[in-house]
Protein backbone atom coordinates (compact mmCIF):
# COMPACT_ATOMS: atom_id res chain seq x y z
CA UNK A 1 0.00 0.00 0.00
CA UNK A 2 1.21 3.16 -0.29
CA UNK A 3 1.88 5.27 2.62
CA UNK A 4 1.90 8.35 4.19
CA UNK A 5 3.99 10.99 2.87
CA UNK A 6 6.40 12.29 5.22
CA UNK A 7 6.52 15.75 6.71
CA UNK A 8 9.68 17.17 5.11
CA UNK A 9 10.16 14.05 2.20
CA UNK A 10 11.30 15.75 -0.45
CA UNK A 11 8.67 14.00 -2.88
CA UNK A 12 5.93 15.95 -0.32
CA UNK A 13 3.21 17.24 -2.29
CA UNK A 14 2.69 20.45 -0.38
CA UNK A 15 6.71 21.23 -1.53
CA UNK A 16 6.08 21.00 -4.58
CA UNK A 17 3.37 22.67 -4.93
CA UNK A 18 5.45 25.79 -2.98
CA UNK A 19 8.15 24.94 -5.66
CA UNK A 20 5.40 25.04 -8.09
CA UNK A 21 4.75 28.47 -7.66
CA UNK A 22 8.29 29.43 -7.53
CA UNK A 23 10.24 31.53 -10.40
CA UNK A 24 9.11 30.12 -13.60
CA UNK A 25 5.93 28.35 -11.68
CA UNK A 26 2.70 29.07 -13.25
CA UNK A 27 2.05 31.78 -10.66
CA UNK A 28 4.55 34.38 -11.56
CA UNK A 29 3.86 33.68 -15.21
CA UNK A 30 0.14 34.54 -15.09
CA UNK A 31 1.16 37.12 -12.50
CA UNK A 32 3.61 38.88 -15.25
CA UNK A 33 1.19 38.36 -17.97
CA UNK A 34 -1.48 39.99 -16.38
CA UNK A 35 0.43 42.58 -14.80
CA UNK A 36 2.37 43.34 -18.32
CA UNK A 37 -1.18 43.51 -20.08
CA UNK A 38 -2.90 45.80 -16.74
CA UNK A 39 0.27 48.10 -17.55
CA UNK A 40 -0.04 48.52 -21.31
CA UNK A 41 -3.93 49.09 -20.91
CA UNK A 42 -3.27 51.49 -18.48
CA UNK A 43 -0.74 53.61 -20.76
CA UNK A 44 -2.77 53.28 -23.28
CA UNK A 45 -6.02 55.20 -21.36
CA UNK A 46 -3.35 57.36 -20.14
CA UNK A 47 -1.78 58.62 -23.78
CA UNK A 48 -5.33 58.21 -25.15
CA UNK A 49 -7.40 60.99 -22.23
CA UNK A 50 -4.00 62.88 -22.14
CA UNK A 51 -4.70 63.19 -26.10
CA UNK A 52 -8.73 63.62 -25.90
CA UNK A 53 -8.55 66.13 -22.74
CA UNK A 54 -5.37 67.91 -24.33
CA UNK A 55 -8.30 70.56 -26.32
CA UNK A 56 -10.25 71.31 -23.40
CA UNK A 57 -7.76 71.74 -21.14
CA UNK A 58 -5.66 74.53 -22.95
CA UNK A 59 -9.13 76.28 -23.37
CA UNK A 60 -9.68 76.15 -19.73
CA UNK A 61 -6.56 77.06 -18.69
CA UNK A 62 -6.18 79.82 -21.74
CA UNK A 63 -9.82 81.14 -20.40
CA UNK A 64 -8.69 81.39 -16.81
CA UNK A 65 -5.64 83.40 -17.99
CA UNK A 66 -7.40 85.83 -19.79
CA UNK A 67 -10.38 86.24 -17.00
CA UNK A 68 -7.24 87.08 -14.71
CA UNK A 69 -5.78 89.65 -17.41
CA UNK A 70 -9.02 91.21 -18.36
CA UNK A 71 -9.97 91.53 -14.49
CA UNK A 72 -6.62 92.65 -13.77
CA UNK A 73 -6.84 95.32 -16.14
CA UNK A 74 -9.34 96.40 -15.35
CA UNK A 75 -9.42 96.69 -11.61
CA UNK A 76 -5.87 99.11 -12.55
CA UNK A 77 -7.80 100.98 -14.65
CA UNK A 78 -10.04 101.95 -12.84
CA UNK A 79 -8.33 102.02 -9.15
CA UNK A 80 -7.46 105.32 -7.45
CA UNK A 81 -3.76 105.70 -8.85
CA UNK A 82 -2.82 106.70 -5.23
CA UNK A 83 -4.03 102.97 -4.46
CA UNK A 84 -2.29 100.99 -7.12
CA UNK A 85 0.48 100.06 -5.63
CA UNK A 86 -1.45 98.20 -2.76
CA UNK A 87 -3.14 96.72 -5.01
CA UNK A 88 -0.47 94.96 -6.96
CA UNK A 89 1.03 93.95 -3.36
CA UNK A 90 -2.58 92.37 -2.65
CA UNK A 91 -2.48 90.64 -6.53
CA UNK A 92 0.81 89.01 -5.83
CA UNK A 93 0.21 88.12 -1.99
CA UNK A 94 -3.46 86.72 -2.39
CA UNK A 95 -3.65 85.45 -6.09
CA UNK A 96 -0.40 84.61 -6.97
CA UNK A 97 -0.39 87.50 -9.53
CA UNK A 98 2.85 89.65 -10.29
CA UNK A 99 2.70 92.73 -12.41
CA UNK A 100 5.86 94.59 -14.04
CA UNK A 101 6.20 96.74 -16.58
CA UNK A 102 7.30 95.40 -20.36
CA UNK A 103 11.09 97.02 -20.77
CA UNK A 104 12.39 96.66 -24.27
CA UNK A 105 15.13 94.91 -23.53
CA UNK A 106 13.27 92.66 -22.42
CA UNK A 107 14.90 88.89 -22.51
CA UNK A 108 12.35 86.07 -22.60
CA UNK A 109 12.10 82.78 -24.04
CA UNK A 110 9.76 80.62 -26.91
CA UNK A 111 7.57 78.82 -26.17
CA UNK A 112 8.82 75.11 -26.76
CA UNK A 113 6.74 72.94 -28.78
CA UNK A 114 4.49 71.62 -26.45
CA UNK A 115 0.95 70.73 -28.07
CA UNK A 116 -0.89 72.03 -24.71
CA UNK A 117 1.38 75.15 -24.18
CA UNK A 118 0.88 75.85 -28.14
CA UNK A 119 -3.11 75.22 -27.72
CA UNK A 120 -3.29 77.76 -24.89
CA UNK A 121 -1.27 80.58 -26.23
CA UNK A 122 -3.40 80.21 -29.60
CA UNK A 123 -6.47 81.12 -26.95
CA UNK A 124 -4.64 83.75 -25.27
CA UNK A 125 -4.03 85.66 -28.40
CA UNK A 126 -7.25 85.04 -29.97
CA UNK A 127 -8.87 87.04 -26.85
CA UNK A 128 -5.95 89.22 -26.33
CA UNK A 129 -4.88 89.84 -29.70
CA UNK A 130 -2.21 88.65 -31.82
CA UNK A 131 0.12 91.31 -30.41
CA UNK A 132 0.20 89.67 -26.93
CA UNK A 133 3.45 88.21 -25.89
CA UNK A 134 4.04 84.66 -24.29
CA UNK A 135 6.97 83.12 -22.90
CA UNK A 136 8.12 80.81 -19.69
CA UNK A 137 10.78 82.98 -19.05
CA UNK A 138 11.68 86.91 -18.63
CA UNK A 139 15.39 88.15 -17.71
CA UNK A 140 15.80 84.91 -16.22
CA UNK A 141 12.73 84.39 -14.02
CA UNK A 142 10.55 81.19 -14.88
CA UNK A 143 6.93 81.76 -15.19
CA UNK A 144 4.17 82.00 -17.43
CA UNK A 145 4.50 85.75 -18.88
CA UNK A 146 1.17 87.50 -20.77
CA UNK A 147 1.82 90.40 -21.67
CA UNK A 148 -1.23 93.10 -22.15
CA UNK A 149 -1.65 96.71 -22.67
CA UNK A 150 -3.26 99.72 -20.71
CA UNK A 151 -3.84 102.79 -22.85
CA UNK A 152 -0.23 102.98 -24.69
CA UNK A 153 1.40 101.27 -21.84
CA UNK A 154 2.77 97.80 -21.81
CA UNK A 155 2.61 95.34 -18.73
CA UNK A 156 3.87 92.33 -17.84
CA UNK A 157 1.34 89.46 -16.04
CA UNK A 158 3.22 86.66 -14.27
CA UNK A 159 1.84 83.33 -13.64
CA UNK A 160 2.90 80.94 -11.21
CA UNK A 161 3.12 77.69 -13.88
CA UNK A 162 3.00 75.12 -10.84
CA UNK A 163 -0.28 77.15 -10.52
CA UNK A 164 -1.85 75.81 -14.65
CA UNK A 165 0.14 72.42 -14.84
CA UNK A 166 1.95 70.74 -11.98
CA UNK A 167 -0.92 70.09 -10.28
CA UNK A 168 -2.69 68.59 -13.11
CA UNK A 169 0.31 66.16 -13.70
CA UNK A 170 0.50 65.26 -10.11
CA UNK A 171 -2.80 64.05 -9.78
CA UNK A 172 -2.28 61.89 -13.54
CA UNK A 173 0.68 60.23 -11.29
CA UNK A 174 -0.81 59.95 -8.16
CA UNK A 175 -4.22 58.73 -9.23
CA UNK A 176 -2.20 56.25 -11.85
CA UNK A 177 0.06 54.87 -9.45
CA UNK A 178 -2.76 53.72 -7.39
CA UNK A 179 -5.14 52.79 -10.24
CA UNK A 180 -1.71 50.29 -11.03
CA UNK A 181 -1.15 49.04 -7.16
CA UNK A 182 -4.78 48.80 -7.13
CA UNK A 183 -4.22 46.21 -10.57
CA UNK A 184 -1.53 44.25 -9.31
CA UNK A 185 -2.75 43.38 -6.07
CA UNK A 186 -5.65 42.06 -8.35
CA UNK A 187 -3.63 40.41 -11.18
CA UNK A 188 -1.80 38.65 -7.91
CA UNK A 189 -5.20 37.10 -6.23
CA UNK A 190 -6.41 35.90 -9.95
CA UNK A 191 -3.12 34.44 -10.54
CA UNK A 192 -3.14 32.43 -6.79
CA UNK A 193 -6.72 31.36 -7.49
CA UNK A 194 -5.66 30.44 -11.19
CA UNK A 195 -2.01 28.51 -10.04
CA UNK A 196 -3.01 26.86 -6.33
CA UNK A 197 -5.65 24.71 -7.74
CA UNK A 198 -2.73 23.41 -10.62
CA UNK A 199 0.10 23.79 -8.10
CA UNK A 200 -2.28 20.98 -5.67
CA UNK A 201 -2.44 18.89 -8.86
CA UNK A 202 0.71 18.91 -9.67
CA UNK A 203 2.38 17.85 -5.81
CA UNK A 204 -0.34 15.46 -5.57
CA UNK A 205 0.86 14.44 -9.04
CA UNK A 206 4.31 13.96 -7.62
CA UNK A 207 3.84 12.59 -5.02
CA UNK A 208 2.03 9.42 -6.60
CA UNK A 209 4.95 9.00 -9.18
CA UNK A 210 6.96 8.77 -6.42
CA UNK A 211 5.13 6.27 -4.27
CA UNK A 212 3.49 8.34 -1.91
CA UNK A 213 -0.20 8.83 -0.89
CA UNK A 214 -1.44 12.34 -0.96
CA UNK A 215 -3.95 14.19 1.01
CA UNK A 216 -7.05 14.23 -1.01
CA UNK A 217 -7.72 17.21 -3.11
CA UNK A 218 -10.57 19.54 -2.21
CA UNK A 219 -13.41 19.44 -4.48
CA UNK A 220 -14.50 22.72 -4.21
CA UNK A 221 -14.52 26.06 -6.68
CA UNK A 222 -14.84 26.11 -10.45
CA UNK A 223 -16.91 23.04 -12.00
CA UNK A 224 -13.51 22.26 -14.43
CA UNK A 225 -11.28 21.96 -11.10
CA UNK A 226 -14.01 20.60 -8.81
CA UNK A 227 -13.56 18.02 -12.20
CA UNK A 228 -10.09 17.58 -12.39
CA UNK A 229 -9.41 17.15 -8.54
CA UNK A 230 -12.57 14.27 -8.18
CA UNK A 231 -10.83 12.33 -11.15
CA UNK A 232 -7.66 12.73 -9.22
CA UNK A 233 -8.79 11.59 -6.37
CA UNK A 234 -10.51 8.80 -7.30
CA UNK A 235 -8.03 7.74 -9.53
CA UNK A 236 -5.84 7.66 -6.53
CA UNK A 237 -8.41 5.27 -4.69
CA UNK A 238 -8.40 3.09 -7.37
CA UNK A 239 -4.37 2.80 -7.16
CA UNK A 240 -4.89 1.76 -3.58
CA UNK A 241 -7.21 -0.75 -3.91
CA UNK A 242 -5.28 -2.31 -6.90
CA UNK A 243 -1.89 -2.24 -5.18
CA UNK A 244 -3.97 -3.65 -2.16
CA UNK A 245 -4.95 -6.66 -4.98
CA UNK A 246 -1.78 -6.93 -5.79
CA UNK A 247 0.15 -7.39 -2.58
CA UNK A 248 -2.65 -10.43 -1.49
CA UNK A 249 -2.55 -11.69 -5.23
CA UNK A 250 1.63 -11.97 -5.01
CA UNK A 251 0.97 -13.43 -1.17
CA UNK A 252 -1.12 -16.14 -2.37
CA UNK A 253 1.36 -16.85 -5.19
CA UNK A 254 4.21 -16.95 -2.79
CA UNK A 255 2.31 -19.51 -0.96
CA UNK A 256 0.88 -21.36 -3.28
CA UNK A 257 4.30 -22.39 -5.42
CA UNK A 258 6.58 -22.39 -2.34
CA UNK A 259 4.59 -25.20 -1.12
CA UNK A 260 4.62 -27.62 -3.87
CA UNK A 261 8.28 -26.53 -3.90
CA UNK A 262 8.88 -27.74 -0.59
CA UNK A 263 7.43 -30.81 -1.34
CA UNK A 264 8.95 -31.33 -4.56
CA UNK A 265 12.51 -30.88 -2.53
CA UNK A 266 11.47 -33.79 0.09
CA UNK A 267 10.51 -35.52 -2.32
CA UNK A 268 13.92 -35.97 -4.04
CA UNK A 269 15.54 -36.53 -0.22
CA UNK A 270 13.27 -39.39 0.60
CA UNK A 271 13.16 -41.12 -3.08
CA UNK A 272 16.29 -43.32 -3.89
CA UNK A 273 17.95 -41.42 -6.50
CA UNK A 274 21.08 -40.98 -7.75
CA UNK A 275 23.55 -38.39 -7.09
CA UNK A 276 23.77 -36.73 -10.37
CA UNK A 277 19.94 -36.65 -10.74
CA UNK A 278 19.24 -35.65 -7.06
CA UNK A 279 21.51 -32.91 -8.24
CA UNK A 280 20.13 -31.88 -11.49
CA UNK A 281 16.59 -31.30 -9.62
CA UNK A 282 17.59 -29.73 -6.84
CA UNK A 283 19.33 -27.17 -8.75
CA UNK A 284 16.08 -26.29 -11.01
CA UNK A 285 13.91 -26.49 -7.47
CA UNK A 286 16.58 -23.76 -6.23
CA UNK A 287 16.22 -22.33 -9.56
CA UNK A 288 12.45 -22.28 -9.61
CA UNK A 289 12.23 -20.90 -5.87
CA UNK A 290 15.19 -18.08 -6.80
CA UNK A 291 13.25 -16.82 -9.98
CA UNK A 292 9.97 -16.69 -7.67
CA UNK A 293 11.92 -14.55 -5.46
CA UNK A 294 13.01 -12.27 -7.72
CA UNK A 295 9.41 -11.60 -8.84
CA UNK A 296 7.89 -11.29 -5.38
CA UNK A 297 10.99 -8.66 -4.69
CA UNK A 298 10.21 -6.66 -8.02
CA UNK A 299 6.64 -6.50 -7.51
CA UNK A 300 7.25 -4.94 -4.04
CA UNK A 301 6.31 -0.88 -4.56
CA UNK A 302 9.37 1.02 -5.63
CA UNK A 303 9.23 3.75 -2.74
CA UNK A 304 8.11 1.51 -0.11
CA UNK A 305 10.49 1.82 2.84
CA UNK A 306 11.44 -0.81 5.79
CA UNK A 307 12.86 0.30 8.61
CA UNK A 308 16.13 2.27 8.40
CA UNK A 309 18.94 2.22 10.13
CA UNK A 310 23.32 3.15 10.06
CA UNK A 311 24.55 0.73 7.69
CA UNK A 312 28.89 0.59 7.24
CA UNK A 313 29.47 0.05 3.63
CA UNK A 314 32.68 -1.37 3.87
CA UNK A 315 32.08 -3.53 6.63
CA UNK A 316 28.46 -4.95 4.51
CA UNK A 317 30.77 -5.36 1.70
CA UNK A 318 33.67 -7.49 3.49
CA UNK A 319 30.72 -9.57 5.16
CA UNK A 320 28.36 -10.10 1.94
CA UNK A 321 31.71 -10.97 0.64
CA UNK A 322 32.60 -13.26 3.53
CA UNK A 323 29.03 -15.08 2.79
CA UNK A 324 29.39 -16.11 -0.76
CA UNK A 325 30.46 -19.51 -1.15
CA UNK A 326 34.30 -20.37 -2.18
CA UNK A 327 34.44 -20.87 -5.81
CA UNK A 328 37.57 -22.28 -8.27
CA UNK A 329 36.50 -20.40 -10.61
CA UNK A 330 35.45 -16.89 -9.01
CA UNK A 331 37.90 -14.63 -7.75
CA UNK A 332 36.92 -11.43 -5.53
CA UNK A 333 38.68 -8.50 -5.06
CA UNK A 334 37.45 -6.12 -2.32
CA UNK A 335 38.92 -2.54 -2.07
CA UNK A 336 37.23 -0.09 0.51
CA UNK A 337 37.39 3.12 2.35
CA UNK A 338 36.25 3.40 6.04
CA UNK A 339 33.82 5.68 7.67
CA UNK A 340 31.93 5.34 4.78
CA UNK A 341 28.01 4.73 5.99
CA UNK A 342 24.69 5.65 5.21
CA UNK A 343 20.76 5.33 6.36
CA UNK A 344 18.79 2.11 4.74
CA UNK A 345 17.54 -1.09 5.08
CA UNK A 346 20.49 -3.36 5.26
CA UNK A 347 19.29 -6.86 3.82
CA UNK A 348 18.49 -4.90 0.61
CA UNK A 349 21.59 -3.28 0.27
CA UNK A 350 23.39 -6.96 0.83
CA UNK A 351 20.50 -7.90 -2.15
CA UNK A 352 22.34 -4.97 -4.10
CA UNK A 353 25.47 -6.39 -3.44
CA UNK A 354 24.49 -9.87 -4.01
CA UNK A 355 22.58 -9.04 -7.21
CA UNK A 356 25.85 -7.22 -8.64
CA UNK A 357 28.03 -9.86 -7.86
CA UNK A 358 25.87 -12.92 -9.15
CA UNK A 359 24.79 -10.59 -12.86
CA UNK A 360 28.94 -10.41 -12.65
CA UNK A 361 29.42 -14.12 -12.16
CA UNK A 362 27.24 -15.28 -14.91
CA UNK A 363 28.21 -12.35 -17.94
CA UNK A 364 31.59 -11.39 -16.69
CA UNK A 365 34.25 -13.79 -17.33
CA UNK A 366 36.79 -13.23 -20.44
CA UNK A 367 37.17 -15.57 -23.41
CA UNK A 368 40.86 -15.60 -22.78
CA UNK A 369 40.79 -16.72 -18.61
CA UNK A 370 39.68 -19.76 -16.62
CA UNK A 371 38.42 -17.54 -13.85
CA UNK A 372 35.82 -15.02 -13.60
CA UNK A 373 37.51 -11.90 -12.01
CA UNK A 374 35.07 -9.64 -9.36
CA UNK A 375 35.91 -6.63 -8.24
CA UNK A 376 34.26 -4.62 -5.66
CA UNK A 377 34.91 -1.22 -4.58
CA UNK A 378 33.24 1.01 -1.71
CA UNK A 379 34.47 4.72 -1.75
CA UNK A 380 33.30 8.37 -1.76
CA UNK A 381 33.53 11.05 1.22
CA UNK A 382 30.40 13.11 0.46
CA UNK A 383 29.01 10.60 -1.53
CA UNK A 384 29.50 7.25 -0.76
CA UNK A 385 28.82 4.52 -3.47
CA UNK A 386 29.54 1.02 -4.26
CA UNK A 387 30.89 -0.90 -7.92
CA UNK A 388 31.22 -3.89 -8.75
CA UNK A 389 33.36 -4.78 -11.52
CA UNK A 390 33.70 -7.20 -13.71
CA UNK A 391 36.67 -8.22 -16.52
CA UNK A 392 33.97 -9.89 -19.19
CA UNK A 393 33.07 -8.93 -23.06
CA UNK A 394 31.24 -5.78 -21.17
CA UNK A 395 27.99 -4.48 -22.72
CA UNK A 396 27.31 -1.91 -26.18
CA UNK A 397 26.86 1.24 -24.94
CA UNK A 398 23.29 1.79 -26.19
CA UNK A 399 22.10 -1.32 -24.72
CA UNK A 400 23.28 -0.07 -20.78
CA UNK A 401 19.95 1.38 -19.66
CA UNK A 402 17.79 -1.02 -21.28
CA UNK A 403 19.90 -3.49 -18.44
CA UNK A 404 18.39 -1.76 -16.23
CA UNK A 405 14.30 -2.65 -17.44
CA UNK A 406 12.83 -5.91 -16.47
CA UNK A 407 13.38 -9.33 -18.08
CA UNK A 408 15.94 -7.75 -20.27
CA UNK A 409 19.02 -10.58 -21.06
CA UNK A 410 21.71 -9.63 -23.51
CA UNK A 411 22.76 -13.11 -23.79
CA UNK A 412 23.91 -12.65 -27.49
CA UNK A 413 27.09 -10.08 -26.12
CA UNK A 414 27.39 -11.50 -22.45
CA UNK A 415 27.03 -15.38 -22.61
CA UNK A 416 23.98 -17.94 -21.79
CA UNK A 417 22.82 -17.91 -18.54
CA UNK A 418 19.97 -19.27 -16.43
CA UNK A 419 17.78 -16.17 -14.79
CA UNK A 420 14.53 -14.57 -15.69
CA UNK A 421 16.31 -10.94 -16.39
CA UNK A 422 15.42 -9.00 -12.77
CA UNK A 423 18.56 -8.97 -11.24
CA UNK A 424 19.31 -5.23 -12.25
CA UNK A 425 16.00 -4.16 -12.43
CA UNK A 426 15.94 -5.04 -8.26
CA UNK A 427 19.17 -3.47 -7.92
CA UNK A 428 17.29 -0.12 -9.71
CA UNK A 429 14.18 -0.47 -7.59
CA UNK A 430 16.19 -0.53 -4.14
CA UNK A 431 18.35 2.46 -5.69
CA UNK A 432 15.13 4.18 -5.81
CA UNK A 433 13.60 3.33 -2.41
CA UNK A 434 17.35 4.43 -0.84
CA UNK A 435 17.25 7.88 -2.96
CA UNK A 436 20.78 6.55 -4.75
CA UNK A 437 21.53 6.54 -8.63
CA UNK A 438 22.54 3.12 -10.27
CA UNK A 439 24.90 3.32 -13.56
CA UNK A 440 26.23 0.97 -15.63
CA UNK A 441 29.41 1.82 -17.63
CA UNK A 442 31.75 -0.21 -19.62
CA UNK A 443 35.02 0.04 -17.40
CA UNK A 444 38.58 1.10 -18.97
CA UNK A 445 39.99 -2.17 -20.25
CA UNK A 446 37.21 -4.27 -20.71
CA UNK A 447 34.03 -5.19 -18.14
CA UNK A 448 31.58 -4.02 -17.42
CA UNK A 449 30.70 -1.59 -14.04
CA UNK A 450 28.00 -1.45 -11.42
CA UNK A 451 27.72 1.46 -9.11
CA UNK A 452 25.05 2.53 -6.79
CA UNK A 453 26.14 6.29 -5.74
CA UNK A 454 24.00 7.58 -2.60
CA UNK A 455 22.63 11.04 -2.71
CA UNK A 456 24.36 13.38 -0.36
CA UNK A 457 21.11 14.33 1.86
CA UNK A 458 20.71 10.18 2.38
CA UNK A 459 24.81 10.59 3.84
CA UNK A 460 23.87 14.00 6.00
CA UNK A 461 21.10 12.07 7.57
CA UNK A 462 23.02 9.53 9.82
CA UNK A 463 22.50 10.86 12.73
CA UNK A 464 18.96 12.13 12.28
Amino acid sequence: MPREAPRKNPQDPELAARRSRGPGGIFWRTFFLIAALITASLLVWYQSVRVLERGPRAQQTGQLIVSVVELTRAALINSDPEKRRDLLIDLKQHEGVRIYSLEPDDQTAPLPDQPLLNGIADYVRRQLGESTRISLERNGQAGLWVSFTIDDDAYWIAFDRGRIDAVQRVQWLGWGGVALLLSLIGAAIISSLISLPLSRLAGASVAIGAGLRPAPLPEDGPREIRRANASFNAMVAELERIEADRALLLAGISHDLRTPLTRLRLEVEINHLDEATRGAMSADIEQMDAIIGQFLDYARPAHAQKAQSEIDLDELARDVAASLPPSADVEISIETSPAQSVRGDQTELRRVILNLVENARRYGRSADESSTRIDITVGGAARPFIEVRDHGPGVPATDLERMKRPFTRLDSARGQANGAGLGLAIVQRIAERHRARFDLSNAPGGGLAARLSFDERAHEERGS
